[in-house]
């Protein structure tokens, strides 16, 4: 189990990219240059009298085509809605367990990481899924072509969809999302800030890269970095560049943009995102905020937590 008492004030071992911001802002204008082309259809479990089960297919950056599962609830009024990201690598939940907040009132969106373990196309790459290795795809040539840049931008996408579906109360969009979806959770408040009401985000990936390396904690969901280096950089000379671009989607770099309350979860035993690299990210919110520890638990589902989004994301407006 990590003791994180040295860990208060950390921030990471790696500077910010200097022309962070502006380089996501450029990012997102093109994002927001795609026409809107999606459709909703009924999926292959039966709807109910109280809900609906749709697949919500759209047209990404390159025209890759995407998915995402969306329970809807029936309701006379607008309903709150909650974008829920998966880990990595894989696919969404089932919808048995996608339907957890429709008994709450709340319609879900879970997005289907493209080029991973669900349909959705990631166009940069291969046309089929991928295993593993997203963080240094695209880690040779320009940063936009990165794969988890595609990815938030595709975000930005869904985020756009998601203001024109009906239905949906817009003062109460909701974020969760562990592992990879905690990552996704903090890029998506942070370059959709006016969207984002509040997020529940567990034990964060793709944070803190050089603190992962210095650990040697880049096995498991971080083994790409370990591959790239010994195959790309053998003697180490190359690596403050390649953890340079590697800023550009750490999940620590984006928190400083974050304004929507967070609920944060870490295990303080977990060995995938160890807890000092999801300190770097915690400490860097300037929102409202809140850190849950858990002794004994690692990277797995945490069900007390789980339990408290009953009540934060029920309430008018975020308690922490």
């Amino acid at each position: 189990m990590t003791d994180l008492s040295a860990f208060d004030d950390y921030l990471g071992s790696t500077p910010i990219p200097k022309d962070f911001e502006t380089f996501w802002t450029q990012r997102m204008v093109e994002a927001d240059a795609v026409t809107l082309d999606y459709q909703l259809t009924p999926s292959e479990v039966p709807a109910f009298p109280g809900c609906e089960y749709l697949n919500l297919c759209f047209r990404g950056m390159g025209g890759a085509k995407l998915f995402a599962k969306y329970v809807k609830p029936r309701s006379d009024s607008p309903i709150p809605l909650v974008l829920q990201f998966h880990g990595y690598p894989g696919s969404t939940r089932s919808w048995l367990e996608q339907s957890s907040f429709a008994g709450m009132g709340c319609a879900l969106i879970a997005l289907e990481c493209p080029g991973q373990g669900g349909p959705g196309e990631d166009l940069g790459g291969n046309a089929g899924p991928t295993a593993s290795g997203h963080i240094i795809a695209g880690l040779n040539g320009p940063t936009e072509d990165m794969y988890y840049v595609r990815l938030y931008q595709n975000i930005r996408i869904l985020c756009r969809i998601v203001r024109e579906l009906p239905g949906i109360d817009l003062n109460r969009i909701f974020v969760n999302g562990g592992s990879q979806g905690g990552a996704q959770g903090i890029a998506c408040c942070a370059l959709n800030p006016d969207l984002i009401n509040r997020a529940a985000i567990q034990y964060p990936f793709l944070s803190d890269f050089r603190m992962i390396w210095e650990l040697g904690a880049d096995e498991i969901a971080y083994e790409g970095i370990r591959y790239y280096s010994r195959w790309f950089d053998p003697d180490g000379t190359k690596a403050d560049e390649w953890f340079a671009k590697l800023g550009y989607i750490d999940t620590m770099n984006f928190a400083h943009m974050v304004k929507c309350p967070v609920l944060f979860a870490t295990g303080l035993a977990d060995t995938v995102c160890p807890p000092q690299t999801q300190c770097a990210v915690y400490n860097r919110l300037t929102c409202p905020k809140k850190r849950l520890l858990y002794p004994g638990f690692g990277h797995e589902e945490i069900q007390e937590f789980d339990d408290l989004l009953l009540d934060y994301f029920g309430k008018e407006e975020a308690e922490l």
